[in-house]
């Protein structure tokens, strides 16, 4: 890895992580359902989709990937805190809860992409008219 790739990794990785940072530590709740972590990864896949669809249109060099699509959204999406939170859930009892957060994460998580995906084939319908 060269000295600008590796750069452009670390900086999507540094921006990742702060926003998941200010995101999970931030007052959002919803009952007892842990909420950030949905959110951080339901944005990160959604951020992911939208990418992958402008990566492959433009052909776009892999600089890009390693700074939005590894970088940025690697360090932004949380598959251990989700895992910790529901196992956490389920050491509490919480077994409904549990079920919520792995369905929630999961199918939000994967609506996520294909909206990101929609609407970069819209952008792309609208620029290319």
């Amino acid at each position: 890895m060269k000295g600008v790739e590796f750069a452009l990794l670390a900086i999507g990785a540094v921006a990742g992580a702060y926003l998941r940072y200010r995101i999970v530590e931030s007052p959002v709740t919803s009952g007892n359902l842990p909420i950030n972590v949905l959110i951080v990864n339901a944005l990160g896949s959604f951020i992911l989709g939208l990418f992958s669809v402008i990566t492959t249109t433009f052909n776009l060099d892999q600089k890009y990937t390693l700074l939005v699509a590894v970088g940025f959204c690697g360090s932004f999406t949380t598959m251990s805190s989700f895992e910790l939170e529901t196992v956490n859930l389920i050491d509490n009892h919480a077994i409904g809860l549990a079920a919520l957060e792995i369905l929630a994460n999961v199918g939000l998580s994967f609506i996520a992409v294909i909206a990101g995906r929609l609407l970069g084939y819209a952008i792309l319908e609208t620029m290319l008219r």
